[in-house]
């Protein structure tokens, strides 16, 4: 029957998929880089590249896809982007031999958003559900502003119900999932059955629209403000990959107000790092914090001691449309580079002043008495008051990755910051 290969990108919390039958493949909302995706092709033959629907969180690589393979490209009828394709109309059956596929119109996520039915010899036996239903969840649907929230959300009841009477066999493949921002609440897998979801899911227990939509739009955590520039980009037309690496530079030619990143772990950042400088070490979220924290509009510099770093960094910008960088500063050096500290719970003193960074939800569940908050993309205003910025600030969040981040923000507004490596704040002796 049909075999289905999950694509994990696990800093942006997606899956892409590659359906394959009887010699033909399928592609379901792939990334950027999408040399990954045709790798595995072996010899089928790619007749579709689908889309569920205009991605907030990443640049699509759909177009990329059909265009380097002559794949048919489908995205929703009414998503309307400015570049050739075929519109998903709803139910209207796309079929090559025994395999179809049905457009299922699903607004709630966004407008437009469609789900695919999967169906050979006429059985339906999976779901590529995108943001509708999810795995425990659904899709938010605030995304696109607090003052069309109420009417997707609305369509998001009745879209998930209807996901909710596929055959309880049918399997689903959400795109998003545990990890991404576009998901209500967090979820502890990505793919699932529909019949699972009937008998687990919450967002199928609710007997009216009323009450699905307080619960759906109760509590919603803030989401990356690169998220803005996603739609936009793929409405236009993504573009492929970069085909160029940025310049190797001299940190002594670079501008004094320019914006200067460093991507090596926080402690090659405390050995040396240029004054004014972020620290937001590569790992799976590099992405989202860059994307989030550092301001759009002039080309930012880049540190990195590291090539692979350096490789996983660029694409992981890429990925979120982030393709101008002025240049790398390899090796800083020079007497102008600024030492930092890097704490350990045992290090805190009695008195010490402790900022926690971590999400709104996390702070809800636990919190630690006498430290104080404030989420870390809110740094860009400085510390919470209450803090006396002539004192050090010991950061903390649930693992020392957000800390590190927090910490070199508030270093940059001449707050003497050390982030706390060894240990969550749920750690903390002290924790009320």
């Amino acid at each position: 029957m049909i075999d289905v290969v999950a694509f994990r990108t696990e800093g942006l919390g997606d899956s892409t998929y590659l359906l394959t039958f009887e010699g033909m493949a399928l592609l379901v909302d792939p990334q950027r880089d999408i040399d990954r995706f045709l790798s595995a092709l072996g010899t089928a033959e790619l007749r579709w590249v689908v889309e569920t629907h205009l991605h907030n969180d990443y640049v699509s690589g759909g177009l990329s896809a059909a265009r380097e393979t002559g794949a048919e490209l489908v995205l929703p009828a009414s998503a309307a982007p400015a570049f050739r394709h075929t519109p998903a109309f709803h139910n209207e059956q796309l079929s090559e031999g025994d395999l179809a596929l049905r457009p299922v119109h699903t607004p709630g996520h966004t407008p437009e958003h469609t789900s695919y039915v999967i169906s050979v010899d006429g059985r339906d036996l999976a779901v590529f559900s995108g943001g509708s239903l999810l795995v425990g969840s659904a899709g938010r649907s605030d995304l696109l502003g607090d003052d069309r929230a109420e009417t997707l959300a609305r369509l998001q009841y009745r879209s998930v119900r209807a996901l909710g009477r596929l055959p309880a066999e049918c399997a689903l493949y959400p795109t998003h999932g545990a990890g991404s921002f576009c998901t209500v609440s967090s979820v502890a897998s990505n793919t699932s059955t529909v019949g699972r979801e009937i008998r687990d899911n919450p967002v199928l227990t609710y007997e009216d629209e009323d009450s699905f939509v307080k619960v759906h739009l109760a509590g919603l955590q803030p989401y990356p403000t690169y998220y803005s520039r996603m739609g936009p980009i793929n409405l236009a037309g993504p573009p492929p990959m970069p085909a160029t690496r940025p310049p190797t530079v001299d940190a002594g030619l670079v501008p004094p107000d320019a914006i200067v990143v460093d991507i090596g772990s926080v402690e090659s950042y405390a050995d040396g790092h240029l004054p004014g400088s972020i620290n937001i070490p590569v790992d799976d979220q590099f992405g989202t914090w860059f994307g989030w924290l550092v301001p759009y509009g002039p080309a930012p510099y880049l540190v990195s001691r590291d090539e692979e770093d350096l490789d996983e960094a660029i694409l992981q910008l890429a990925r979120i449309g982030v393709d101008e960088i002025a240049g790398v500063i390899r090796d800083p050096r020079g007497p102008t580079l600024v030492e930092s500290r890097v704490g350990r719970v045992a290090d805190l003193p009695p008195d010490a002043q402790i900022l926690d960074v971590r999400s709104p939800d996390e702070r809800s569940t636990t919190a630690p008495g006498d430290t104080h908050y404030r989420y870390l993309p809110d740094l860009a205003d400085g510390p919470p008051p209450g803090i006396d910025p002539s004192r050090p600030v010991w950061v903390m969040c649930a693992s020392g990755y957000r800390a590190a981040i927090g910490a070199s923000l508030l270093r940059g507004q001449g707050v003497d910051a050390v982030p706390v490596m060894d240990a969550g704040i749920a750690d903390l002796p002290r924790m009320a």
